[in-house]
């Protein structure tokens, strides 16, 4: 995937993680784009790590849904840690 393509892949899935934990009105797009990115470099690891799968660079479904659970999983911890100061 090129570079616009993990930015607007990013923003999606960033966008949606925000949904689920419920965070979507303090966040701007670009932090979206930023908790989706990692998002789903986070969720490549834990997933390849759980299965044993390597990470697969590619726009579909499944690798969607892995940047997701990646995106919620780094807003719960960035939200216990604000809650936490």
């Amino acid at each position: 995937m090129g570079i616009l393509s993990w930015i607007i892949f990013g923003a999606l899935a960033g966008w949606f993680a925000s949904l689920i934990v419920g965070t979507r009105g303090r966040q701007g797009c670009l932090f979206n784009i930023i908790i989706g990115v990692v998002g789903a470099f986070l969720g490549g690891i834990i997933m390849e790590f759980v299965t044993g799968n390597s990470i697969s660079m590619a726009f579909n479904m499944r690798s969607f849904v892995v940047a997701v659970l990646g995106a919620v999983i780094l807003l719960v911890i960035t939200g216990a840690a604000r809650k936490g100061k």
